[in-house]
């Protein structure tokens, strides 16, 4: 009977989250102090966020999620923002350096380019969430209006899938790196053993000092490499 009590507690909780975060702007922009609009959806259903921390979610936004949630309607707060028109990113062009920085800082992918080459917002998905200004070190992006002011349920909903699409990404690249990192650890290890296990002389060992860098690890494995010719011999 727990059990089902504490199931059915999460169930809840699961339903009030997906409802809440289907009002908010998914625009990704963290002003509301958590990292996603997902986030925020799951502090405002434990009650560990008020609503009234989504600026771009505008009056109607607060006034959903006091309905969801059986509260009052609040003024929002100015510590996260203010309300104002919907706007999006622009590159300067002739500026623009290809450092790919906003692409990384752009949680919706909507910046599209290569290191070194010119990088270009795509206008109808860019969410607004200025998150890309500060990390341009040559300051070539600005915002201005969205010439379609209307931040709908299509728009919305691409914006998180490619939020959620994004993260899922990451989170593959994360793992194969660490898989290759493990790999090249592996090999070192057997290189070193190899490497020293009929050395004699401790001037020919060669140092067992981790590298540190890419470099630092190629040398070594390079080094050990011919150590290891070397006591063939």
């Amino acid at each position: 009977m727990l059990f089902m009590t504490q199931r059915q507690s999460m169930t809840t909780l699961t339903n009030l989250i997906t409802q809440i975060d289907n009002v908010l702007p998914q625009t990704q922009c963290t002003r509301c102090s958590y990292p996603s609009c997902q986030k925020y959806a799951e502090a405002l259903a434990t009650g560990d966020a008020e609503i009234n921390q989504c600026p771009p979610g505008g009056a109607d936004g607060i006034a959903a999620l006091a309905e969801i949630l059986g509260k009052p309607i609040l003024e929002l707060n100015p510590d996260h923002g203010v309300f104002q028109t919907r706007k999006i990113a622009l590159i300067e062009e002739d500026a623009c350096i290809g450092c790919a920085l906003c692409i990384k800082a752009c949680p919706v992918d909507a910046i599209i380019g290569a290191n070194k080459m010119l990088h270009t917002v795509i206008a109808d998905e860019c969410s607004g969430c200025d998150l890309c200004i500060p990390a341009c070190p040559v300051d070539c992006i600005s915002l201005i209006e969205d010439p379609n002011q209307d931040w709908n349920i299509e728009r919305k909903s691409r914006a998180r899938l490619r939020f959620d699409a994004q993260h899922a990404r990451r989170d593959i690249e994360r793992l194969e790196r660490n898989a290759r990192l493990a790999a090249q650890a592996e090999l070192l290890k057997k290189v070193r053993t190899g490497g020293t296990t009929n050395s004699t002389n401790k001037s020919d060992t060669v140092s067992q000092e981790t590298p540190t860098t890419q470099s630092e690890f190629l040398a070594q494995i390079m080094a050990n490499a011919q150590q290891k010719n070397k006591n063939n011999l």
